[in-house]
């Protein structure tokens, strides 16, 4: 599952329609939280630098066009990307760090990595001559508010109160969230960036108002994971009526966002899915006139809560209230960390489905026959490989020969992602990233 870091203005991604934004009002802020001191703007200046530099390059372009062959099912060589998600807090470390102020720490980080895709990582990542500054919003509010009990521990687990204890006393509690932008922030923070960067990179102001569009995480935050599934034998009618709300919702702010001209294109180097990227000729939609509507975009959705749930469960209880919501989008993606090849036959009647996941949790070889070269693989090893101490770089090598050997044929990505530690070791996922590069050109494409 793809971390929620939703950070004061930060550039993080969400996981869900509850948790809107890629920035939220906080309180107690102090000034030197929202002003870039003169220090802290040279060294945003310099760093900006070197990423447009870096974008710039003829391999930079070289990558967006591999992206756009794949994207479109050309079949090219397997593509690779990795993104150490809390592994980057072990490879750009505090000591590397020079800004002061919390803002700039946060756009510091942001450039950093973009240098070391640039510089250092090896995969398939383009670096763009861009930086994008999200709006700042309040989180949803679906009328009843979940309880979260933290661990001691520092990056420790935590437990939840689903709120929706009672159907027949609480569901009438429930309303559909409403977009609710805080404009003074948002375009403070605007100004702040093309202050900083100037004409050096090209300042953004972007809507990425959800990761997923899955109906089943906002559920299970508002029921909680062990009754939703009981739900599915102990209250049928009354768990439809709950992911029906939930659909509702999404379609609802979906209209809000599109109206209100809140949306922004995904066709480019934005993340999409739970790995890849938009790169695309086929969006935006016919009769795109700049207003940026969900036609243009691509989609996503998942249900990995209900990944013990049966396939039969799965598509007369989940999958009728994704597929109005995916039906909107011009392209789409499905699935994260659920194995899929068990609710394939379902899944792929969705609308305009081009990018699937295959977690290492899925049987790759029916994963395989059942997306062929129909579809985009997107491949996740096991990031328990990158932990350890010393990785063991001829079982990498041989898993990923195995790996593609199996899925010959298909459009393949392969995607390291949801790393929670590279045993503070940056060069495991330099090394990943060439192995994985050599393993892919071996495979065949360019």
């Amino acid at each position: 599952m793809r971390n929620s870091n939703i950070d004061l203005y930060g550039n993080g991604v969400s996981t869900g329609l509850d948790q809107t934004a890629l920035g939220r009002i906080a309180t107690g802020l102090t000034p030197q939280d929202v002003i870039l001191s003169a220090a802290d703007k040279s060294v945003l200046q310099r760093l900006g630098e070197r990423v447009a530099s870096l974008a710039g390059t003829a391999e930079m372009e070289e990558k967006r066009r591999l992206w756009k062959g794949h994207n479109a099912l050309a079949g090219n060589r397997p593509l690779v990307f990795c993104d150490p998600e809390n592994g980057w807090n072990e490879i750009i470390t505090d000591d590397l760090m020079e800004c002061t102020g919390r803002l700039a720490r946060r756009w510091e980080m942001d450039l950093r990595k973009e240098i070391f895709w640039g510089e250092e990582m090896g995969d398939d990542r383009p670096v763009e001559a861009s930086f994008v500054v999200p709006y700042t919003v309040l989180p949803d509010d679906w009328g009843l508010k979940t309880v979260f009990h933290h661990s001691e521990l520092a990056d420790g687990a935590q437990s939840w109160e689903g709120p929706l204890q009672d159907y027949d006393r609480d569901f009438p509690k429930l309303r559909a969230p409403r977009v609710q932008v805080d404009w003074e922030t948002t375009r403070g923070c605007l100004a702040l960036a093309r202050e900083a960067f100037g004409t050096t990179l090209d300042v953004q102001l972007q809507g990425t108002w959800w990761w997923s569009l899955g109906l089943t995480l906002p559920a299970v935050m508002l029921r909680g994971l062990t009754n939703l599934l009981m739900d599915f034998a102990a209250q049928p009618d009354e768990l439809k009526a709950l992911l029906s709300f939930v659909s509702n919702a999404h379609l609802q702010k979906l209209d809000e966002l599109e109206r209100e001209g809140l949306l922004s294109l995904n066709n480019n180097g934005t993340y999409v899915g739970s790995g890849g990227f938009g790169y695309t000729d086929e969006l935006p939609g016919s009769g795109f006139d700049g207003h940026v509507r969900c036609r243009d975009l691509w989609g996503f959705a998942e249900s990995q809560e209900t990944v013990c749930v049966s396939p039969d469960m799965y598509a007369a209880y989940v999958f009728p209230y994704e597929q109005p919501i995916l039906a909107r989008f011009g392209l789409n993606c499905y699935g994260c960390c659920e194995a899929l090849d068990a609710r394939w036959q379902t899944v792929k009647r969705h609308h305009n489905l081009r990018r699937v996941s295959c977690s290492p949790w899925a049987d790759l070889g029916k994963m395989a026959a059942c997306l062929e070269n129909k579809y985009i693989l997107s491949l996740k090893p096991n990031p328990v490989e990158l932990a350890c101490e010393a990785i063991n770089e001829e079982q990498l090598r041989a898993g990923l020969r195995r790996a593609l050997e199996i899925t010959r044929g298909c459009v393949v990505e392969i995607i390291m992602k949801d790393n929670h530690t590279i045993s503070k070791r940056p060069e495991h996922v330099t090394r990943w990233c060439r192995i994985a590069k050599e393993e892919a050109l071996r495979a065949g494409g360019e």
